[in-house]
């Protein structure tokens, strides 16, 4: 099956949502993302989809021909324009010089083909906190996720533990608390920290997180 991706807009109203993925189903076509976003009366409607080779023309067709449907276009998926995406969350001056690694070595990737993209949020609080790593395996294209703070500990490290075995990786700065003990890697400088998180997402790099688990740099 391949991937594709649709950008429509439809009426603001009950039904339209079940209408439109009952064509997808009807083509037997995987729906893999969605994102709305609603307007005045209308409202933008954005599907991934995996579909067989040759059924992309009918699914776009039928999609047309649902009443309310205004437009129907072919786009770009999110992870053909914005890639990978690494998460940088914790004290505002240590998640902005994580940042400043991971942008700069980033670039480094991107210019060679790879598509990376860092997010950053501060944040203060462990409950603030724990519910921002948890949240992280929710959205979508996330790789990586770095903590970046001076102490983090008590149900942060065990949010940390959940998203991990859930196949998230996670990078934290040497800081006082639980959470270096529970994360995959410990790095001490922020800089250096943006850089290895990158590397370790980027298929044009060599650096390999799994063989350093558990380690402190």
């Amino acid at each position: 099956m391949t991937p594709y991706a649709v950008l429509l807009t439809a009426s603001d109203r009950p039904g339209m949502l079940f209408a439109l993925t009952k064509v997808f189903a009807e083509h037997a076509a995987n729906i893999t993302y969605v994102d709305i976003h609603g307007g005045d009366g209308a409202t933008d409607i954005y599907f991934e989809f995996r579909v067989d080779d040759g059924v992309r023309d009918r699914v776009i067709a039928d999609l047309r021909a649902v009443d309310g449907v205004t437009r129907v276009e072919d786009t770009p998926s999110f992870s053909k324009i914005y890639g990978k995406r690494i998460v940088i969350m914790g004290g505002g001056a240590q998640v902005g010089q994580v940042a400043v690694g991971a942008v700069s070595e980033a670039d480094r990737h991107n210019i060679r083909g790879e598509r990376i993209s860092v997010d950053t949020i501060p944040l203060v609080g462990e409950q603030a906190l724990a519910a921002a790593v948890r949240a992280v395996v929710r959205l979508p294209r996330v790789k990586l996720l770095v903590l970046a703070g001076s102490l983090m500990g008590g149900d942060i490290s065990k949010a940390v533990e959940e998203v991990r075995q859930n196949g998230l990786y996670v990078i934290s700065l040497n800081m006082a608390g639980s959470v270096p003990d529970a994360a995959d890697l410990v790095v001490s400088d922020p800089i250096q920290a943006g850089v290895m998180a990158v590397m370790a997402v980027a298929d044009t790099a060599t650096f390999d997180l799994v063989r350093q688990q558990k380690r402190r740099y």
